[in-house]
């Protein structure tokens, strides 16, 4: 589709195709490449015209060069490349009349009229600014000589789309921004090098992190390392407390065995009097209860670098929703900017979040800090108290009246990262509410050799980090039920934490079956999904799932880069996921990849024939010695007759000497290796809940006289669920056993503009009529 505007001199001219500028400003960030790229081929395929304006606002006030027509081949390779290639720039001249004057009469000079904005808080004003400006900035641009009113007219109203670039994640509407998990990747990494070395000496380090009004990356890091302190400015502590408080809580672990201590500072933190705390003062208060004390500075390491899975696919389905909100707009509809709310696209009004942005600040500088909270997202608070239950001890005897759980966690499945982390946040959690825990080793095999015992504290300190499975886990499901039964209640186990995928969701349906036949099963049970192929019904992530696409992006970047040096090769990448094609169409999506093989859409003759037809296509059409490597993501079950050797060689075959082709089969690399920091995050969250589900649903009869603890009986079916980002429940009836799957995917719809970012541009394809129907429902279902 494209918007008709005719030059009032000929009624007769052909139709001017819609031109949309887009430009990134402020702080760069890991993933503005991404939604570049997104929004250039989205508009190009919708039948408009993108042009991209270097440097900022400040290429927009000087214009010529400045701002450039992009075709299609001009975003190739922009997926990878942290930053923003077309650059940014603080521009004081657009602060200015006179400056927004000249970026008006550059707009119109080049027929743009639509505006994609990439950038935080100050970038989104500044463009409004200009929006609401524009009627006056015309008239005067007419009345200055600069235009005429017929070069005026098809321009009157300025379309204006915002898309949130920041690695602080301040932004108020919206879940998450684009940037902000990339650097939380640096951070951990960082952190995971640091705390090696301060076990080594014995020290406390000390590091500050980015976050000038805004805690999210210093909160964030700190769940994801399991740090032991952490100052962000809207929970600051009292300024009369807080330094004895952290000295005797430091020195009390020290004393109980600890040997490291990491303190995570945002830059911008605080005491409630609003004195900054800085890293150096709490490293001198460490020195003198004499704890060897180091500072490390983050700085701009957490700003640059390749950007993670998650931000490029998100960066890539907000650009999708960018055009697609350009071409909808009317002159009296509000500038939107593209927000993420519980894992669903939305538009919210832009000038509406840049104002709660703001308030935040003005809360803060009020010594309101409840308000400041309450002006994040929910998560940031549940986050912070998750935090607070799994860092320190508060020797609690129970949370329900005099009552104590004994829960038994297990693993069972795959291993997958966030496991340990999991597990972590259960013990911890369960310990502050007087339960014991009792880790079952080795999966339901463990059980029955009573391969079992109670977690103190110190024992998972350092588990949040670890990849795999530090309690042991197999693949073997609930089935010798008698047995497992016996030994659930000869070790007193009144309450069951499962981790893992689908063989922990079988387990837990057979179990709850089983209550009839065996009392020992009539008690509060729940699973946290871990799996790396993401196909355990009743949540849209699990655990390892991002952890495990990281390492396919890695790979496969590696790879990619390989088949452009060779020029002229088609590598076929296999990847795991079982019968759910997840990792394969995210990867995918991802990494730029030609297309997806995956069951869910199954693989035939003639789509291997196509995809070989568009190779030759395209390679035939780039220029000598500028071919770049093409990627083909294969999921391991997707064809017994089309294997990943076969297809190969079909490409090899039929590519008419104009390229050749490879395969690689990542293997267990997608298993292994540290868990992402939203596995870590998401696994802490999942722990917390898991355990005031097991507390909730734990109906304690009266005490037996020979046993220790309260008798727990329940046979209510809401006892027993899964729980996930959808909430905590068993879907049994949306579960493909025999797939070892769920019927819904949320992501289903992601394979089409994967390959239409990929193709379309060298085919012989039309503009796409209509709305695409793809933006709004890519991160998740309703």
């Amino acid at each position: 589709m494209f918007t008709s505007k005719f030059s009032s001199n000929n009624a007769n001219a052909k139709p001017i195709k819609k031109r949309i500028g887009l430009l990134t400003s402020g702080g760069d960030s890991s993933g503005m490449n991404a939604a570049v790229r997104s929004i250039v081929r989205i508009a190009i395929s919708r039948g408009c015209e993108t042009y991209a304006v270097y440097e900022g606002y400040e290429g927009l006030v000087q214009g010529g060069d400045m701002i450039k027509k992009f075709e299609w081949s001009d975003v190739r390779g922009y997926l990878s490349i942290g930053g923003t290639l077309i650059r940014t720039a603080r521009c004081q001249s657009f602060r200015e009349h006179e400056g927004r004057l000249l970026a008006a009469y550059n707009l119109i000079k080049n027929g743009i009229d639509a505006l994609i904005v990439c950038g935080g808080d100050g970038t989104l004003t500044g463009a409004d600014t200009l929006r609401s400006e524009w009627p006056e900035l015309t008239k005067d641009l007419i009345k200055n000589g600069k235009l005429t009113e017929e070069e005026v007219a098809p321009h009157a109203n300025l379309t204006i789309v915002g898309i949130v670039c920041s690695i602080d994640n301040d932004m108020a509407l919206t879940d998450i921004t684009i940037g902000a998990v990339t650097s939380l990747h640096r951070i951990c990494e960082a952190v995971d090098s640091i705390s090696s070395t301060a076990f080594s000496h014995s020290r406390a380090f000390v590091i500050e992190v980015m976050g000038r009004h805004c805690g999210w990356l210093a909160l964030m890091a700190a769940i994801s390392t399991g740090a032991d302190y952490v100052f962000i400015p809207e929970r600051p502590p009292e300024t009369e407390k807080w330094k004895k408080e952290m000295c005797e809580s430091l020195e009390k672990q020290r004393k109980a065995g600890k040997r490291n201590t990491i303190i995570i500072v945002a830059e911008g933190a605080i005491d409630d009097n609003l004195k900054p705390i800085k890293a150096d003062d709490i490293r001198k208060l460490l020195v003198d209860v004499h704890i060897d004390t180091r500072v490390t500075t983050l700085g701009h390491i957490q700003r640059g670098g390749r950007p993670c899975a998650y931000d490029r696919n998100l960066a890539t389905l907000q650009g999708v929703e960018a055009v697609e909100a350009v071409l909808r707009a009317t002159p009296d509809t509000p500038s939107p900017m593209i927000s993420v709310r519980e894992n669903k696209l939305v538009c919210e009004p832009l000038m509406k979040a840049v104002e709660l942005t703001h308030q935040v600040g003005e809360a803060i500088a009020e010594k309101n800090f409840r308000r400041a909270m309450e002006l994040r997202d929910p998560e940031f608070s549940e986050g912070y108290e998750a935090y607070l239950s799994t860092t320190f001890m508060n020797n609690k005897t129970a949370s329900k009246g005099n009552h104590s759980l004994k829960i038994g966690i297990i693993h069972i499945g795959a291993p997958a990262g966030g496991m340990n982390a999991a597990t972590r946040a259960a013990v911890r959690v369960s310990i502050n509410r007087g339960h014991k825990p009792i880790a079952i080793y080795n999966g339901f095999t463990g059980l029955l050799n009573e391969n079992v015992r109670e977690l103190n504290w110190l024992d998972v300190d350092d588990w949040t980090s670890k990849g795999g499975s530090e309690l042991g886990t197999t693949k073997v499901e609930a089935n010798n039920l008698e047995l497992i039964a016996c030994q659930l209640q000869k070790q007193g186990i009144n309450a069951l934490l499962l981790i893992g995928g689908f063989e922990a969701y079988s387990s837990l349906i057979k179990l709850t079956e089983a209550r009839d036949k065996y009392p020992a099963f009539c008690i509060p049970m729940v699973c946290i999904p871990a799996t790396i192929s993401n196909n355990v019904p009743g949540t849209e992530f699990s655990l390892g799932s991002d952890t495990s696409l990281n390492a396919i992006v890695d790979s496969c970047d590696v790879i990619k880069q390989s088949a452009s040096a060779s020029r002229r090769r088609v590598f076929v990448v296999e990847v795991q996921g079982g019968n759910c094609g997840y990792l394969a169409v995210m990867a995918g999506l991802a990494v730029g990849a030609t297309n997806i093989y995956a069951p869910e859409y199954g693989l035939s003759l003639k789509t291997l024939q196509e995809d070989v037809n568009h190779l030759v296509r395209r390679f035939g059409a780039d220029t000598k010695r500028t071919s770049s490597g093409r990627l083909i993501l294969r999921n391991e079950r997707v064809s017994n007759t089309y294997t990943t050797d076969v297809i190969a060689n079909i490409m090899q075959t039929e590519g008419k000497g104009l390229f050749d082709s490879r395969t690689s089969i990542l293997g267990h690399i997608q298993q292994g290796g540290s868990p992402s920091p939203m596995d870590r995050i998401r696994a802490k969250t999942f722990a917390v809940k898991c355990v005031s589900f097991l507390e909730k649903h734990a109906h304690f009869s009266n005490p037996s006289e020979k046993m220790k603890l309260p008798e727990v009986y329940t046979k209510d079916p809401e006892s027993a669920a899964v729980i996930g980002i959808k909430g905590a429940q068993i879907l049994a009836e949306e579960t493909e056993f025999e797939k070892r799957k769920s019927k819904k995917a949320w992501w289903i719809n992601v394979k089409p503009l994967v390959e239409l970012l990929s193709k379309w541009g060298y085919s012989d394809s039309e503009p796409i009529e209509g709305d695409m129907n793809i933006g709004c429902d890519l991160i998740s279902s309703d």
